[in-house]
C-alpha cells in the first residue's frame, strides 16, 4: 500500500469508493467487502476479517441497517462508537485498526464502526517486578484493558484519560495520558502533552522510544521516567499527582515526573509494617552505593592504600594476588564483563535452561579462573556482592544504570585510588542535583531539601503520619534549556 496512491476524499460514485478500497488493500487476503441493497439504496461495508469481530458485523451492523428507513441516516444506527468521516486516510487507518467502513450510494460521507477483535494475554504478575505481599496482576498489551484495570482501582470521575495519536504517514500509535485532574499540576500535564505532540516518528512507538523523545536529558545514565508493568504502582503514583502514559501494544506504563528515590520504592514497602518497609528500603539504597563503589574501593585499597587494612587481611589478599599476571583493574573488568555476559545469556535462554546456565556458569567459571590464577578469589567475592546489590533495585532500568556507573568508578580508582572515588562521587552527586524530570528536581527531597517529603524517601513513616502528597509533581521553576533537545519554557 503506497502512500502515493492514497486518495484523500470520498467520491460521490459508490462503486468508485469500493474499488478504491480494493485497490488499496490488494494482495491482503483477509480484506472483505460486501455490497447489498436495502429498501432501495445501496450499502457497502469493508473490513479486515482477521481483526474484526464477525458477530458485530453480521449480527448487529447488517441487521440494524435493515431496520432503517430509506430516509434515515446511518448515524442513527443504535450502535456505539460510530462516527462519520469524508477522509479516506482515516478510513484506511480505521480499517487497519479493526473498524468496519460503511458506504452508501450518492453520499460523500462514510461511517466507521468499532468492531476490533485483538487477542490479548491474561493478567499476570510481571516477572521483573515480583513482590511478596499485595496484588499479583500486571498490565497487558491492550490499551483499553490497561485503562480498565486502572479505572477499577481508582473509581473517580477526576481520573482523566486523553487519547493521542503519535506518528507520521500510515503507521501511527495510540497513546493515553492519564492523570487525576484535582491533584496533578496542569503545568506538568501541558508539558507532557506538548513534548509528545512534537514527536516525529515513522514507525511504531514504544515506551523506550517515548522516553528518549520526551525526557529532559537523554545523555544522563539515570532514567528520568519510571516504567512499570504493575497497576498498583501506577495507581499509587496517580494518587500522588503524577502523570501516566500508556502506549498501545505495550504492557509498560510510563510515570512522570519522578525522583531518584522513586526507583527504590516497592509495593512491598507499603504492604508491610513501616519498620520492615523502612529497613528494606535502606537495604536497597545501601545496595546502590555498594554496586557502584565496592569494586573501585577494592582496587583503590589493593593498589594504593594497603595500610587501611589489618595485617592478617593484607596477607590473605596479597597471597591471592601473588600469581595473578595483571593489575586488579583488569581483574575487575574481566569479571564485570563476564557477569554481564552471563546475565544476558540467562535472559535470552528459555527459563528451564537459564537457571542451569547461571548456576553452572557462575560456579564453573568462578572456580576455573581462580585455579588458573587469572582472577583472585577476593575479586570473585567482591564482584558477587556487587551483582547481588545491583539486583535489589525494584526497577530494571535503574539496576542496569548503576551497573554501568561502576565502570567509570573502577577507572577512577585505578588512577587516583580513594581520591578518584571521592572525585567520582562528587561528579555523580553534582549531576543528580542538577538533573530534572519534567521541571521537578530529580534528587528531591535531598537536593533541594524538602523536609515534608522526607517521610517517604530513605524510610517510610507510618501511614497516619502521611498527611501531604509529594511535591515533586509540581516544578519549583519553569523549565530552562537542558539536554540535547533543549526543552524551553513552552516545550519547543
Amino acid at each position: 500500500m503506497s502512500e502515493d496512491t492514497l486518495t484523500d476524499t470520498i467520491h460521490s460514485d459508490f462503486q468508485l469508493n469500493i474499488q478504491t478500497l480494493k485497490n488499496t488493500f490488494s494482495n491482503i487476503h483477509d480484506f472483505k467487502t460486501r455490497v447489498f441493497e436495502i429498501k432501495g439504496r445501496k450499502i457497502g461495508i469493508a473490513y479486515i476479517d482477521s481483526i474484526t469481530n464477525k458477530d458485530i458485523v453480521n449480527g448487529r451492523v447488517v441487521n440494524e441497517i435493515n431496520k432503517l428507513d430509506f430516509r434515515d441516516s446511518l448515524l442513527e444506527l443504535p450502535i456505539a462508537d460510530i462516527h462519520a468521516t469524508d477522509d479516506f486516510k482515516k478510513i484506511y487507518s480505521g480499517i487497519m485498526a479493526g473498524k468496519v467502513a460503511i458506504f452508501e450510494e450518492n453520499s460523500m460521507t462514510a461511517y466507521l464502526l468499532d468492531a476490533g477483535l485483538f487477542e490479548s494475554r491474561s493478567l499476570m504478575e510481571p516477572d521483573s517486578e515480583k513482590i511478596v505481599n499485595g496484588s499479583h496482576d500486571g498490565f497487558v498489551e491492550s490499551l483499553n484493558k490497561n485503562i480498565n484495570i486502572l479505572r477499577n482501582r481508582i473509581r473517580t470521575p477526576y481520573l482523566k484519560s486523553e487519547l493521542l495519536c503519535v506518528g507520521e504517514g500510515q503507521i501511527t500509535t495510540n497513546i493515553s495520558i492519564l492523570y487525576l485532574e484535582n491533584i496533578a499540576n496542569p503545568e506538568v500535564i501541558n508539558m507532557v502533552k506538548k513534548r509528545i505532540s512534537l514527536i516525529k516518528l515513522e514507525n511504531n512507538l514504544t515506551p523506550g522510544k517515548l522516553e528518549e523523545f520526551i525526557e529532559d536529558n537523554s545523555f544522563s545514565p539515570f532514567p528520568q521516567i519510571l516504567e512499570t508493568e504493575r497497576p498498583d504502582r501506577v495507581a499509587a503514583n496517580l494518587l500522588d499527582g503524577r502523570i501516566v502514559v500508556l502506549v498501545e501494544g505495550s504492557a509498560a506504563a510510563s510515570i512522570m515526573p519522578v525522583t531518584f528515590f522513586s526507583f527504590y520504592q516497592s509495593p512491598d514497602d507499603f504492604n508491610s509494617r513501616f519498620i520492615l518497609g523502612s529497613f528494606l528500603r535502606i537495604i536497597r539504597i545501601l545496595g546502590f552505593f555498594i554496586s557502584i563503589s565496592l569494586p573501585s574501593i577494592y582496587i583503590a585499597i589493593v593498589s594504593f592504600h594497603y595500610e587501611v587494612l589489618p595485617y592478617e587481611l593484607v596477607t590473605n589478599i596479597k597471597s591471592s594476588l601473588e600469581y595473578v599476571p595483571y593489575p586488579p583493574v583488569i581483574e575487575a573488568l574481566i569479571m564485570q564483563l563476564t557477569l554481564e555476559l552471563l546475565r544476558e545469556a540467562a535472559i535470552r535462554l528459555p527459563t528451564s535452561m537459564a537457571q542451569t546456565v547461571a548456576i553452572v556458569g557462575g560456579l564453573v567459571i568462578g572456580t576455573a579462573v581462580v585455579e588458573a590464577n587469572l582472577v583472585s578469589n577476593t575479586m570473585i567475592i567482591v564482584i558477587a556482592i556487587t551483582a547481588i546489590s545491583s539486583f535489589t533495585v525494584p526497577i530494571h532500568e535503574m539496576s542496569s544504570s548503576i551497573r554501568l556507573l561502576s565502570f567509570p568508578m573502577i577507572f577512577a580508582a585505578s588512577l587516583l585510588g580513594l581520591v578518584g572515588i571521592v572525585v567520582g562521587f562528587m561528579f555523580l552527586m553534582i549531576h543528580l542535583v542538577k538533573l530534572e524530570s519534567f521541571g521537578a528536581p530529580y534528587f528531591a527531597p535531598l537536593g533541594p531539601i524538602r523536609v515534608s517529603d522526607l517521610k517517604d524517601t530513605l524510610i517510610r513513616v507510618p501511614y497516619w503520619k502521611m498527611k501531604t502528597r509529594p511535591s515533586t509533581a509540581k516544578p519549583i521553576k519553569q523549565k530552562q534549556s537542558t539536554g540535547k533537545k533543549g526543552w524551553t519554557e513552552d516545550g519547543e
